[in-house]
């Protein structure tokens, strides 16, 4: 059993409340969509729904609700993933050079550096 002077519980605690306080206005001011998928929630399954800061800083809760989105659990997840595959929360090296992406270097697979090859 925790005391209740404990800092990672005061920091647990802390945290519930004030996602408690910005997900209860989100939840009044907007309908129960999934602002990515479009599933409505209602019921036991409103817990999967939760709120997405949309510039990723968690103590921005302008009181019109302009950064938040509603989002199901497994959106949600897919936003941050996408977010991290941008460079964001990588590598220093990866944000400097403009994030992620996949097809990088692929040109150079396909270079015939210079010759034609339909020559005989």
């Amino acid at each position: 059993m925790q005391k209740k002077n404990d800092p990672l519980e005061k920091m647990y605690r802390e945290l519930a409340e004030k996602e408690n306080g910005y997900r209860a206005k989100a939840l009044k001011m907007f309908p129960h969509i999934c602002g990515s998928c479009g599933r409505e929630f209602s019921g036991k399954n409103l817990k999967e729904l939760t709120v997405h800061h949309k510039d990723h800083n968690h103590d921005y809760n302008p009181p019109d609700g302009s950064n938040w989105e509603l989002l199901c659990i497994y959106c949600h997840d897919h936003e941050h993933e996408k977010h991290k595959m941008k460079g964001y929360g990588g590598s220093e090296a990866a944000v400097k050079l403009g994030g992620f992406s996949a097809f990088e270097g692929l040109d150079a697979l396909f270079s015939t550096g210079g010759k034609d090859e339909d020559k005989s």
